[in-house]
Order: structure tokens, then sequence, then C-alpha cells
């Protein structure tokens, strides 16, 4: 649903709707109304031991074969016939994802050659123009214009 998110998640708002991020401040914009996950990381984690199966790390969508992590903000991403997601940043996960199964957290983060944190658990997106989206739809990426500024925790 355009300004919104997807129907029915509880994340869905135009204001933010993550409960740590309320408390800060109730009135700041909603830059988390999509979450996507590449499958790619389900794949590493199932690898590491871990059982993890499409949704249970609350993702509204899915991909394989793209490369998320490293698309720059402000990337639109073209989802089926017609809905639109603007990328706004990366998932940063909280404690609670140990609660769905221990040691997910530390999974889930890595950090480079210098020592920065990587976050591997998704991006973050806003809806431009809403539509239906299926399981199998073509995902179109159409990159921002430069100069691409990489993406930081939303």
């Amino acid at each position: 649903m355009a300004g919104l998110g997807v129907e029915g998640d509880s994340h869905a708002g135009v204001t933010v709707q993550h409960l740590s991020r309320v408390r800060q401040n109730p009135d700041q914009p909603n830059l988390r109304q999509v979450h996507l996950i590449h499958a790619e990381l389900l794949d590493e984690l199932a690898g590491q031991g871990f059982t993890v199966r499409p949704g249970d790390l609350g993702e509204n969508v899915l991909t394989r074969g793209l490369e998320l992590l490293v698309l720059p903000r402000g990337t639109r991403l073209h989802i089926g016939a017609d809905a639109v997601v603007e990328i706004t940043g990366l998932r940063n996960p909280c404690g609670q994802i140990d609660n769905f199964q221990p040691g997910l957290l530390k999974a889930v983060l890595d950090e480079d050659e210098d020592g920065k944190l990587i976050r591997k658990a998704g991006i973050m997106g806003v809806v431009l123009v809403g539509g239906t989206v299926s399981s199998g739809d073509e995902i179109r990426v159409e990159l921002p214009p430069p100069p691409h500024r990489p993406l930081e925790r939303v």
C-alpha cells in the first residue's frame, strides 16, 4: 500500500511502528515499511546449523540472485506489475532475533577486515506505488542517479 507498507503487517504505517523507535519519537517517518531478505542468507544460516524458513525473520519479500546489501539508498525495486519500493537502509537486527533461535543474532552480523559491523539481515524500504505482489514476481532494479550513497541502518 503506497505510503504505508504491506497490508496486515505490524510495521505498516506512515510513522514509525517499531516499538523502540516509537519510544524515541512516535512522529518520525516510517522508513521500515517493507523488509526484504536475500534467500542466500537463509542458505548461509542453514550451513551454520540454523533452521530458518521464508518469513521466519519477519521479511515481507524474499529474493534470490539480487545482491540487496550492496544496493545504494534510493534504489527503486519494481516488484511485479505495479509495486515500487524505495530502499531506505539496512535492517538493524535486535536481540529479539535470539528468542527465535539462540545465536541467530550473531549469525546475521559480521565484521569486515577493518572491524566494521556488517548487517546481513536484509534491507528496508518504503512503498512508493502500491500493488499486488506474488511469489515468483520479477524484480527490476532502478538505481538512483549518482553519486550513490551506501546503505546505513534504519
